[in-house]
């Protein structure tokens, strides 16, 4: 009786042996196929998700896997997913509005497609994101590449002769024709000897400079779209004074141009997009939340707006569209459907997502006044200019405590580096020193680079992978000086080194490049900083049409 029990027990055992056995190996394949087949199963599970994995493939064989991190972090931040660009999209005519359903389908799919970033970022710097956990908070630590001026030039260089580059359009139009004229005119400009309006040191090539711009004035015409509700959209006076004025003034004065404006759509060579994302951040985050859904969702309805009410953004992916927006967080709020669009940024940092060649760095001004925008413009003479170095304000940043631990308290009297001062001292201190200290916040920008310019003082920028204003066209090394933040101790030992004469040339050319960053109220003036900003941005439209 008991050897029967036993006998019993140990057959339990062998069973239960074996149909843990079965149970592991089938575990084990089962574990197997969906590694195998886990990119195949997201691509049918997320419709959309099939570009993630042929984008994946591509990069195994270009060996570009940070362009990967790179999406990814953008798919992050924005909680958009990338989308492949439709080629079903229907072929309308110019002349009519999208109002049937089937053609609002088509530009809902076309504005999803325009949430892929990778297609349009084949010249951008392969810089690993080291945001914290919010996007929007500082960076708290240094970039791990920095990209100098002089390789910044070379990649717009590469991106303007570059056809891979160039979003073609769904179907063709006159305007395209237009800008394909104004691009071959460009490069074949006749050379300038003399100027007696453009100092010719301070651009890249002063001939090509002069040329786009009189074709700018000859051709361009810009549509704004009337869509958009105020306070957000087409409420510039709300946004004229302090440190994000740019948006304000530029909106005025785009607004109410009679030179550049059209009221029919199917003649603009540009498209305007009137908001302000300084007013977008009042009206809209919660604060405290860490979150900006609600924004990027907002801007993101705009875009099915026009799209389903015009035929211009489906027609380019909005490749042909712009924007001015000044606030530290528009760059992470329009990387989704507005990634494609010309961007005029104040943060224009080419280590986060900023594309030069496409995107336009939007110089920072702080205007205290709307009568006198400019404030008292001017300086001491060269000789007069006691001080060598100037810096003053708010410890944001990373940077900025490194600069006054360093500087703040040494002996060198010539060295005038503080914490916060009252605004008349920063002025009297800006006029009567050589070079301004213009260190980053919490973000690449500063509005010092422009007042240091109107104060007529050389400005030496300490912000790595930060986008000077007008780098297409201007030659910031002839009148700037640009110290790597690594550099910080050795400051005074590179700013005594720069000769006298090369100094006082510099000055010089401050001087002359004062007019290009200057507001006009009422009828902007040539060269201006209106005109200049505009002509930024159809400048790297003319030369990605190709």
């Amino acid at each position: 009786m008991d050897q029967s029990r036993v006998l019993r027990f140990i057959g339990q055992v062998e069973t239960c042996r074996v149909v843990l056995l079965m149970v592991l190996v089938v575990a084990f394949v089962s574990g197997l196929q969906y590694f195998e087949l886990s990119p195949v199963l997201l691509s049918i599970v997320s419709p959309g998700n099939s570009t993630i994995s042929e984008f994946r493939k591509s990069n195994d064989t270009t060996k570009s896997a940070e362009n990967e991190t790179f999406l990814a972090s953008q798919e992050a931040s924005t909680g958009l997913k990338p989308y492949n660009r439709t080629t079903e999209v229907l072929k309308s005519s110019e002349h009519k509005f999208l109002n049937d359903s089937h053609k609002i389908e088509a530009s809902g799919q076309r504005r999803r497609s325009n949430e892929t970033a990778s297609s349009l970022h084949p010249l951008q710097p392969k810089i690993p994101q080291i945001r914290k956990k919010y996007p929007h908070r500082s960076i708290t630590k240094p970039p791990s590449i920095v990209i100098s001026i002089k390789q910044m030039n070379n990649m717009i260089l590469k991106r303007h002769n570059d056809p891979k580059n160039s979003l073609a359009p769904l179907w063709g139009s006159k305007v395209d024709q237009e800008l394909k004229t104004a691009r071959d005119k460009i490069k074949k400009a006749a050379l300038v000897k003399k100027d007696d309006t453009l100092y010719a040191p301070l651009y890249h090539n002063i001939s090509i400079f002069k040329r786009s711009y009189e074709l700018m004035e000859q051709t361009l015409k810009v549509y704004v779209y009337s869509e958009g509700d105020r306070p957000i959209f087409h409420q510039p006076e709300a946004i004229m004074e302090g440190i994000y004025a740019s948006e304000g003034w530029f909106m005025k004065l785009m607004e109410s141009s009679h030179r550049f404006l059209t009221k029919d759509p199917t003649k603009a060579h540009l498209f305007y997009i009137p908001f302000s994302s300084r007013i977008l951040q009042q009206k809209l985050y919660v604060h405290d939340s860490h979150s900006r859904n609600n924004l990027v969702k907002y801007l993101g309805n705009y875009v099915d707006l026009i799209a389903s009410n015009y035929p211009s953004w489906n027609r380019t992916c909005g490749s042909d569209h712009f924007f001015t927006a000044c606030h530290d967080w528009a760059p992470t709020e329009t990387r989704g459907p507005y990634i494609n669009c010309i961007r005029a940024l104040c943060n224009a940092d080419v280590g986060i997502d900023f594309v030069v060649g496409k995107d336009v760095s939007l110089p920072e001004t702080k205007v205290s006044s709307l009568q006198n925008p400019n404030g008292k413009i001017g300086g001491s003479r060269p000789s007069k200019r006691t001080i060598l170095a100037f810096f003053a304000g708010s410890l944001h940043g990373y940077v900025r405590p490194i600069l006054l631990n360093q500087w703040s308290s040494r002996p060198e009297q010539d060295m005038k580096i503080f914490n916060r001062i009252d605004h008349k001292s920063y002025i009297r201190y800006m006029k009567r020193s050589r070079f301004c200290v213009c260190a980053k916040g919490y973000e690449v920008n500063s509005p010092r680079v422009v007042e240091s310019i109107l104060y007529g003082c050389v400005p030496v920028i300490i912000s790595d992978n930060f986008v000077p204003p007008f780098l297409e066209i201007l030659n910031w090394e002839s009148f700037a000086v640009f110290v790597p933040e690594k550099e910080i101790p050795n400051l005074r030992k590179i700013l005594i080194s720069i000769p006298v004469r090369r100094y006082v040339e510099m000055q010089k050319r401050v001087l002359k490049v004062q007019k290009h960053f200057m507001w006009h109220d009422g009828e902007p003036v040539r060269y201006d900083i209106f005109h200049m900003i505009l002509h930024s941005v159809w400048y790297n439209r003319v030369f990605q049409t190709f």
